[in-house]
């Protein structure tokens, strides 16, 4: 006994009483890409919905910005404090 793979080929009539829809066998037009210059009044112009999400993304982005900068100041102050230190030491 062979393993071969059988194709049934059906054309469906009907369904429930109704032809089906008809296939378009010619060439599809494929829609164009959507061009940037329908976008700029978009992305000028947020929805004002959505204010609550920017209000806390925006407090979070400030916070995350000073936390950042409270670092680095505190790095640098450490970093000043251990060059005075090496140069006490070593004069």
């Amino acid at each position: 006994m062979t393993n071969e793979v059988q194709a049934i080929e059906v054309e469906v009539l009907e369904i429930d009483g109704t032809e089906p829809p008809v296939k378009f066998t010619g060439r599809e037009e494929i829609p164009p890409p959507p061009s940037w210059q329908n976008w700029q009044g978009r992305v000028r112009q947020l929805d004002g919905r959505w204010w609550p999400l920017w209000v806390v993304l925006g407090a979070v982005a400030l916070v995350l910005l000073l936390t950042l900068g409270l670092v680095v100041g505190v790095v640098l102050v450490i970093l000043k404090i251990l060059g005075r230190l090496v140069r006490a030491i070593t004069r």
